[in-house]
């Protein structure tokens, strides 16, 4: 299902505002056919595209993501912290990142960020959206830190890609990704050991790992059998988008 070897991180996060509209489109100007994005959970319901907790990094709002309502997120500028180019540009709900997705024809991976143990109150309404407006399910990973929120995502739809996230792959992983029917295991690049990628692949899942903007650190890693980098930059790679 995986066809790639490069995956946008926050659409591109280097070359444009992060979990944007403007860096998913930067990430498919720069070769990249996969994106990853964040979905987290506002006031009143809404799932909008944001990363952080608090809005403070990222736009010109302030305080926690969860408290604040979709009227307001609609209002903040989410551009101008990264550069005057791209004042005014706007936090993205899931809806609008799903058509823009789409409408570039590009795969997602969808990280649903939930630091609580509430997941009923995202993981449903995040899976409607999906079932509703998501297309082509092989060009769809659903992937979290939260593994609470990876079982409510296969309880509602055993189907769908699903992906744990680690930074250090704990002794469990395996009976975890069992548990869940998952499609890849998502670590970080830096932590992963040759035997820990050996396991996993000879276990049969993809290998994803995050976040390298130098192709010479992960170069070790092809050979343990990695299936994909995901990157703030995708033009590091771009011998691999050629291939």
């Amino acid at each position: 299902m995986i066809d790639t070897k490069v995956i946008g991180h926050r659409g591109a996060a280097l070359l444009a505002p992060e979990n944007t509209l403007a860096s998913i489109r930067a990430a498919a100007e720069a070769g990249a056919t996969w994106v990853e994005i964040d979905v987290s959970l506002i006031n009143e319901g809404g799932l909008v595209i944001f990363h952080d907790n608090t809005l403070d990094r990222c736009t010109d709002g302030s305080g926690p993501i969860r408290k604040a309502l979709p009227a307001d997120v609609a209002l903040l500028d989410a551009g101008s912290s990264f550069s005057t180019e791209f004042a005014g540009e706007k936090v993205p709900t899931l809806l609008e990142a799903l058509e823009c997705i789409q409408a570039l024809g590009l795969g997602l991976n969808l990280e649903i960020k939930h630091d609580a143990n509430d997941v009923e109150n995202i993981v449903p309404a995040v899976m409607a959206t999906l079932r509703d407006y998501w297309q082509d399910e092989d060009k769809l990973i659903i992937s979290s830190f939260n593994y609470a929120a990876l079982q409510l995502c296969y309880e509602i739809d055993s189907y769908r890609h699903l992906a744990p996230l680690y930074d250090d792959i704990p002794e469990n992983w395996q009976e975890q990704a069992e548990a869940i029917q998952a499609y890849s295991v998502h670590c970080l690049y830096s932590r992963l050991t040759q035997p820990q990628a050996q396991q996993i692949k000879a276990a049969g899942y993809k290998l994803i790992c995050f976040t390298a903007n130098d192709p010479n650190v992960v170069e070790p890693l092809w050979l343990w059998g990695m299936d994909a980098i995901i990157t703030d930059d995708p033009t590091k790679f771009a011998s691999l988008l050629d291939s």
